[in-house]
């Protein structure tokens, strides 16, 4: 059994947010987790009352304080914000990707148990009985290995307890094609760095465009500056009256990829969300896409 090939907009192109596959309803913008430590709660719980309705974690404590952000929840749902309306989800990640003095998991147990282990864990984190989306953090070495896993999150998905599946880190077609031919249910999607190295994964976008499998992008601003600060893009921020970052975000929110923004600022996060109040035109978007081919082939 699998998911139709196909996504769909919710509220039209301008839509707030994008249905998967799977008839899940993420936000085209969502809240991401890293390295806020300390800061987690406090932030995730802001970004909550600015509008944020997506937020991104793991369940891996060398980078994110996944307590936290259950911890950061609990105040905006305790006031009347319903769970229903929160796109959460989180990471499983390999023994290769966690500082082995903080595995949230036994790492002497098979890779399906670590996989329920995990899990069970991140409910407890997060405070709830189920989750949105569980990612696999990388693909294994070894493709057995990274379907053994994916088979453990079917497993999860197939009770209930996680309404999809996706990947992240994947930069390699081939992989992602194999998983997908081999998989029950295969991603809802992909997340991965959006960046000039792999040219900003042309090819993947490509192929899931085709399949129904809804691309994230992280380190969109962090790993662009040179795209930020492009003449042509600044002009068309200075028309719309917006800022270069927004006319980013904007942009590829109309090429249907979901953007992930970490930041700490609130001046940010109400920029962040207020990318749907203005569009880009087909011209405008066509600069910009040139900008990305540029930048690719450097």
């Amino acid at each position: 059994m699998s998911a139709p090939d196909r996504a769909s907009t919710e509220g039209g192109e301008d839509g707030r947010r994008v249905v998967s596959a799977y008839g899940v309803a993420m936000p085209r913008i969502i809240y991401g987790t890293a390295w806020k430590k300390e800061r987690t709660a406090s932030l995730v719980e802001m970004a909550l009352r600015a509008g944020f309705r997506g937020i991104d974690t793991a369940c891996q404590p060398k980078h994110y304080h996944e307590p936290g952000v259950g911890e950061g929840l609990a105040a905006p749902l305790r006031e009347g914000l319903r769970r229903s309306d929160i796109y959460l989800q989180t990471k499983f990640t390999s023994f290769q990707g966690q500082d082995p003095d903080t595995v949230p998991y036994d790492p002497k147990a098979g890779l399906a148990e670590q996989v329920r282990q995990s899990f069970k864990a991140s409910l407890r984190n997060l405070r709830t009985d189920y989750l949105d989306g569980l990612v696999l953090h990388s693909p294994y070495p070894d493709d057995k290995d990274t379907l053994e896993v994916w088979r453990a999150m079917e497993g999860l998905h197939e009770q209930g307890l996680v309404r999809q599946l996706g990947i992240s880190n994947c930069y390699e077609l081939g992989r992602l094609e194999r998983l997908c031919g081999q998989a029950r249910f295969k991603p809802a999607l992909i997340q991965n760095r959006f960046h000039a190295k792999t040219r900003y994964d042309r090819d993947i976008r490509v192929f899931c465009g085709n399949k129904g499998i809804l691309y994230q992008s992280f380190w969109t601003l962090t790993a662009n500056p040179e795209i930020l600060a492009q003449p042509a893009l600044v002009e068309i921020a200075e028309k719309h009256g917006r800022s270069p970052a927004q006319v980013f975000f904007r942009f590829l929110t109309q090429k249907n990829i979901v953007c992930l923004t970490g930041t700490s600022s609130r001046e940010h996060m109400a920029q962040d969300l207020a990318i749907f109040e203005f569009r880009l035109s087909p011209a405008e978007c066509t600069v910009l896409d040139a900008l990305l081919d540029g930048a690719g082939q450097s």
